[in-house]
């Protein structure tokens, strides 16, 4: 069966954003215990491409099939987990890339700022799914919590949305705000 891709990001009003998000149905990962422990012999590159033993997976049914299998534990090691096997994947910065993003408003207007990432998962920022900033401060770098532990790093032209945003809102502080969180966008000193 082939892979519909979900509707544009801008074309989707806040309910129909969450059940799109409610539609997508992820394993229980963080409840499977598997016995069986080893490497995958798979990588994500820092620009959000999958390669396994060397070759590159082109077929994104299959990336975004790997990608809800992801978590990450304490120590920052990555693992693709299914009810039987844990193996290690190696990623180098983030494990999805956010391609881009619109700012909804819910029913009591307060504002929700969504995210489409490079596996087509569609993410709302917020207490649950938070933004952080690392790097420096010539050369922020921008990532959202997606889940079990596993980040996606915001693309330049993604946080130059994201810029814009928080400049438009004005205040003595780039900062945005999403389902009543707020959340600072210069890094840490």
């Amino acid at each position: 069966m082939p892979y519909t891709p979900p509707p544009e990001l801008a074309a989707l009003s806040l309910g129909q954003l969450a059940e799109q998000v409610a539609a997508r149905k992820i394993p229980p990962v963080d409840q499977w215990s598997p016995q069986e422990v080893g490497d995958s012999e798979m990588r994500i590159a820092a620009d959000g491409r999958w390669f396994h033993q060397g070759g590159e997976i082109r077929r994104p049914a299959m990336v975004r099939a790997f990608s809800s299998l992801l978590i990450r534990d304490e120590a920052g090691q990555h693992w693709l987990v299914t009810p039987f096997q844990k193996l290690s994947i190696a990623v180098e910065d983030a494990a999805f890339i956010a391609t881009d993003m619109q700012v909804k408003l819910d029913e009591a207007g307060r504002e929700a700022i969504a995210f489409r990432l490079n596996s087509d998962d569609l993410v709302v920022c917020g207490p649950d799914h938070p933004l952080r900033v690392g790097g420096t401060a010539d050369v922020p770098a921008f990532y959202l919590m997606v889940r079990h532990g596993v980040e996606a790093r915001l693309n330049r032209s993604t946080y130059g949305q994201l810029i814009d945003h928080a400049l438009a809102l004005g205040g003595d502080e780039l900062a945005v705000e999403s389902m009543g969180a707020r959340f600072a966008l210069v890094p840490a000193l």
